[in-house]
């Protein structure tokens, strides 16, 4: 990228970026690109909230976030962004409260959606560069597919219990050659089921932390010039033996998207070509009125809680207790006649169980509690606050 020397500066921009600003490599003029750069940053979660925090702090002029998921008390461990007092709110917005608190100086731009084949072009397009902070193949695939189709380098990340990756994409250096991209190390996705996702297998909640502050360092270098990119290298990281490796990757000629004969030329069914769900499908939903309106007429209609014992002792609303990881074993105790109410926490488990009956048991009768049962004491029985 070119000098930014028409890029000003405002007397309280110049004092919060002084450290940068006298750093004999890095300087005015690097600033100037940071403040003029546009970054995506797809996903807010794990990977985005280091990325997000340290490029809104950094002074990246203007900052997209992509997420259409809403803060959850299980993303606490490790989604710094957020704080209790967001939970059940949409992560965009939450993100945005919190960077404007960091960063008033900066413009952000808010995608509450899902990225598709239908929507990325559009969205990609109009930035610099994207961080890729997603915990999934079709949508990495997607990211990387749109980069490459737009010609944006994409800062890649990745996290898996104890380990974490990262990589430049599509980087073009000052000579104009062209860096590998995500297809050049995976040209296709390995069989579903094969490699568990976060909600899954876990995560240790630092581990991000370490990987989202590579991930914006590397997106920095890209934007500045300064250093020399992660570009045709693939770092990896393990936490547990504090052992990094990093590999020499180059451009493959039987890369489908951009190698010696491309055969995709546009987006497509990232979803089918990886054999498996970005997101999940939406289920049968019941509100805690619309269950209490049954209750006090007396409908008829199963209740099942597939929260763990120990959170069935501190409070529970009378359901039949079925742990999410039995759910299977215990099908047989599911009505099938009547309709079945199926709950936990906040929603997400239950909605998980009844996608599981759903799929491998047919069942076309399950609700899941909308809020779950934190929801239904809020605003059905307060008295039972004891969460």
């Amino acid at each position: 990228m070119s000098a930014h020397s028409t890029i000003q500066f405002s007397k309280e921009e110049l004092a919060r970026y002084n450290r940068h600003i006298i750093i004999p490599d890095f300087g005015l003029e690097a600033q100037q690109k940071l403040k003029a750069a546009k970054v995506l940053v797809v996903g807010s979660g794990g990977l985005g909230s280091p990325v997000l925090l340290y490029l809104a702090a950094a002074g990246i002029g203007t900052i997209g976030i992509i997420d259409f998921d809403v803060v959850d008390d299980s993303n606490l461990q490790r989604q710094v962004l957020f704080g209790v007092e967001e939970i059940g709110k949409p992560k965009v917005e939450a993100a945005k409260r919190r960077l404007e608190a960091l960063n008033p100086h900066i413009e952000l731009v808010l995608y509450n959606t899902q990225l598709t084949s239908a929507n990325a072009l559009d969205i990609i397009k109009d930035y610099d560069i994207v961080a890729d902070g997603t915990d999934n193949f079709p949508t990495r695939y997607l990211v990387n597919d749109a980069s490459v189709l737009l010609d944006k380098p994409n800062v890649y990340a990745s996290i898996f219990q104890f380990e974490g990756q990262v990589s430049v994409f599509n980087y073009r250096n000052a000579k104009g050659e062209l860096g590998p991209n995500y297809r050049d190390l995976y040209p296709t996705p390995p069989p579903p089921g094969l490699v568990p996702s976060c909600a899954e297998g876990g995560v240790l909640g630092v581990l991000p932390g370490i990987i989202g502050s590579l991930q914006a360092l590397e997106v920095i270098k890209v934007v500045t010039g300064v250093g020399e990119p992660l570009s045709g290298r693939f770092y990896i990281f393990d936490a547990l033996n504090f052992e990094s490796r990093t590999f020499n990757i180059s451009r493959r000629a039987d890369n489908p998207i951009n190698g010696d004969n491309p055969t995709i030329r546009q987006l497509i069914d990232y979803e089918q070509f990886c054999g498996m769900k970005a997101v999940e499908r939406p289920v049968k939903e019941i509100t805690p009125k619309e269950l209490y309106d049954w209750q006090v007429k007396g409908e008829p209609f199963q209740l099942i809680d597939v929260r763990e014992p120990h959170e069935f002792e501190i409070v529970n609303i009378g359901a039949e207790l079925i742990p999410l990881a039995t759910v299977a074993d215990n099908a047989g105790r599911i009505s099938k006649d009547i309709n079945v109410v199926v709950h936990c926490k906040m929603g997400g488990r239950s909605a998980k169980a009844i996608r599981e009956l759903e799929e491998k048991f047919g069942f076309r009768n399950l609700y899941n509690l909308k809020g779950g049962i934190l929801a239904y004491i809020d605003e059905v029985q307060p008295e039972l606050n004891r969460y």
